[in-house]
Order: C-alpha cells, then structure tokens, then sequence
C-alpha cells in the first residue's frame, strides 16, 4: 500500500485559504490605522469647510406689510394738514384719471376723507429709475393698514395678527389711580377697562391714598410690543373699609358679564357715576352756598365735571319721563327705573340721538352729552337720585343684591372664579410709598367747588 508524500500543504485548497486570510490580516490592518488616524483629518476638513461657509453672509429680508421692502424704493413720509391722497399721489407719478378710478374702486373699502394728519404711509417703487410709484401704503392705527395697489388700481384693508397673554397686575395708590398705573408700566387703557369690571360697586372718584387693586387681564401684543389691554377677567379692589371683587364670566345661556364672588351679576345694580373720567366738583350738600344766586341753597345732587360733549350714561335700565329744558335744569332728561328709584341729569349741551319721552334706555346707554346749559358756570351734569320720591344722596345708598345665576350654572361659575381667585391671591401689593402717613386722603374732596348745579 503506497502512502501519498506529505509537504507543507496538504491540497491546493488549503493554499488558497491561507492567501485568503493573508489579504484579510493585510487589509484589517490598514483600516485599524486609518482609523486613529481619520478623526483629526475630518475634523480639519470639517472646520475648513465650516470657515468657509461662514464667509458667506445671509442676508434677512425685511418683511412688512406684506412686502420685502428690500426690494423696493422705499420712501417713509406722515400725513401733513392740506395733504389729500389725490394731492399725494400725484406727486408721485399717478394720473388723477387712474386716482379717480382708484378712489372710485377703494369706496367700500377705505374713504379718502380718513387720511389723518400726523400718521405714517410709505410709497414703494419697483425701480429706481422708475417714476411712476407701485404701492400707497397707509397706516392709521397699530392694529390695521390700507394697501393701494397704483399698477392695478385697487386697495385692501389688513388686520395685523394679535398675540394675546394673560396678564396680572397689582398696585397701590400712593397719590392717583393713574399713576399706580403707571408705576406698574401698565397700558394706558387698561385704567378704563379696570373701570368697566367694577363700575358698578367702586367711586374712582373717591379713591384714597392706600387703597389697593389686583387684576387678571388680556395684554395685546403686536410683533412683540403692547398694543392695549383686552379684557379683564378679573379684579379687587380693596378699600380701608370694603373688599370689592369682579368675576367675567360667559355662561353661553345666561347673561355674559361680571359677577361677584357669589354669581351675583354686579350690573343689576346703579353704575357708580354717569360719566366715565370725570370728577366730583360738588356733592349732596343741604346748606350749598350757590355760587351764581349767591345765596345758601340745597344742592340735592352729585355734580360731576368732565369736558364739553363728554357721553352721559344711563346709571341704569328704565323708561324716560321726562325730557325738556328749564331756566335753571338746562336741558336733562329724567329716567324712571322702578317703583323706587328715579334718576336726572342735568344741564345737558345736546341729547342724544333717539332718547324722546316714552323711550327705554338700557344701563350704560348714552343718553345726552356734558353741557353747561341752565345755571351753571362750567361743563358738568349735575345728577339726581331719587328714592320713594325723594331725592337723597346716591354716594351713601346701599342696594339689594340681585338673583345669582342658576343652579344649574353656579357650578360652572364657581370653577371660572376659583382658577382666578387663586391668581389674585397669589398677586403681592407693593409696599405704599405713604405707609408712614397715617392720614387718608380724600382727593376728590381736595377739588376746589368751582362747578355749579341749579340747586
């Protein structure tokens, strides 16, 4: 039996096994370098290539009134008196035959006599060497502006976006409402809607050094910046004598409006005052010296000084009685509201439009205008109030409370209030710059009596 000879490999498929794996070891190796290598290779080209990228600036188009102005000849100009937009754009290469057209195709939209002096407008052009304008724009408020289309002859009206966020505000006041206000950085209206929420139950104008408010509003913002405030879904106002708190709230069935802590709607009552920023020029006074007669008279009413044309407010629901003029009334109109309680206005500049003998007027509706007609020396009215047929002094009456809301809604009710409660109390009043002065001050009696009633 022969035997085969023995040597290094034993077949030819052994031998290409081995080379395989030689090239397999060869090319492992190679790869295993290259990889502490690689990084700080990529990582150079990397930043090589970030540099230059960065070389190359981006610009941001300006993006306003719809337009990127970057690509246009901008000219940035306000309304001035005796400037009319036909006048306007005639200056700027507009044909009066195509601003005629373009005043006549506008008409529903925007009417020419609403330019106002002092507010801005902008003129686009497409070119620089053109002399024809392309677009009128003109902006008469922060919150809308007008687009005229001068190729097209046509004209819109855009609303900018508003961006509403819940807002809180706490203060006291160390010497006017106004300036607590202002010491909060609040915005400017917002003292007439913190009015609105508890004009039933407050008498700004008889705020006191001390006093204190909280609320739980709606700031508007445009492009980042306040706008106004919105609305007030919450207020207190806290007297030395009396907390006063409003709730809004929108049941979907019942009344919306502002309520108490109890559900009580808070306008079922009389408003504090027929006029809105005004002030208490003279008060219910039985031994009045009457600064025309020059004799001691009964003044049985509030006098409220305000501006000429200054809105007069029904303090509530009811019909009119009485309409008229009188040597010593002015014009006024008396307003009767139930068996109880009937309430006049006095020396009234005009009436206001529809308000006749028989009419009913609805709280808060305008019934006439300050005037200084009959015996008075200055623009004022000179309200009123009567009770079982007597006039007595409104400041010092105190009302029944109105019905709360259903049984089925005060659950409702009670969650809304409670979510806004827990904001006021969480709310810190600053400490009172006049902690140390004892003494409160009546500022509405500081105003010297200068404004007269009939008497």
């Amino acid at each position: 039996m022969s035997k085969e000879k023995v040597g290094p490999f034993r077949s030819l498929k052994q031998m290409i096994f081995l080379l395989i794996g030689m090239v397999a070891f060869g090319v492992s190796t190679s790869l295993l370098l290259y990889y502490y290598q690689a990084p700080r290779q990529i990582k150079a080209s990397l930043s090589d290539a970030t540099v230059q990228l960065d070389a190359f600036p981006i610009t941001v188009p300006n993006i306003r009134y719809g337009f990127a102005l970057d690509t246009f000849q901008v000219e940035k100009d306000t309304i001035r008196n005796g400037d009319f937009l036909g006048t306007i754009l005639a200056k700027r290469g507009i044909s009066y035959q195509d601003i005629q057209t373009l005043v006549n195709n506008a008409d529903s939209i925007f009417k020419v006599n609403q330019l106002r002096v002092n507010k801005p407008f902008l003129v686009l052009s497409d070119s620089e060497e053109e002399e024809k304008a392309d677009y009128f724009i003109y902006e008469p408020n922060v919150y809308e502006y007008y687009v005229f289309d001068l190729n097209n002859l046509s004209a819109r009206k855009e609303k900018r976006p508003i961006e509403t966020r819940s807002t809180t505000i706490a203060g006291v006041i160390n010497s006017s409402l106004w300036s607590a206000m202002a010491e909060n950085n609040a915005s400017p209206d917002l003292f007439a809607k913190m009015e609105d929420a508890l004009q039933w139950s407050v008498d700004f104008y008889r705020v006191q050094q001390g006093d204190e408010f909280k609320l739980v509003y709606d700031q508007n913002y445009i492009d980042g910046k306040k706008v106004g405030a919105g609305l007030v879904h919450a207020a207190m106002y806290k007297t030395e004598r009396r907390t006063h708190h409003a709730i809004y709230f929108d049941s979907n069935d019942e009344m919306e409006g502002y309520y108490d802590l109890e559900g009580r709607p808070l306008n079922k009552g009389f408003l504090k005052s027929p006029v809105k920023s005004s002030r208490i020029s003279s008060r219910f006074n039985m031994r009045r010296f009457h600064p025309i007669l020059k004799r001691v008279k009964p003044h049985l009413g509030t006098d409220y000084a305000a501006p000429y044309g200054t809105p007069i407010l029904a303090v509530g629901s009811g019909t009119v009685v009485r309409k008229g003029y009188t040597k010593g009334n002015g014009n006024f109109v008396k307003i009767k509201h139930d068996d109880t309680y009937e309430t006049q206005y006095l020396h009234m500049q005009k009436f206001a439009s529809g308000v006749n003998l028989g009419t009913f007027v609805t709280q808060g509706e305008v019934i006439g205008y300050v005037g200084s007609t009959g015996l008075a020396t200055g623009p004022h009215v000179c309200f009123r109030f009567w009770k079982k047929g007597k006039q007595v002094n409104h400041l010092g009456l105190s009302f029944p409370p109105p019905e709360p809301l259903s049984e089925e809604v005060l659950p409702l009710f009670y969650k809304n209030r409670d979510v806004f409660m827990d904001q006021l109390e969480e709310l810190i009043i600053p400490q009172s710059k006049a902690e140390d002065d004892v003494s409160k001050v009546n500022t509405a009696e500081q105003v010297e009596d200068i404004e007269a009633g009939d008497g």
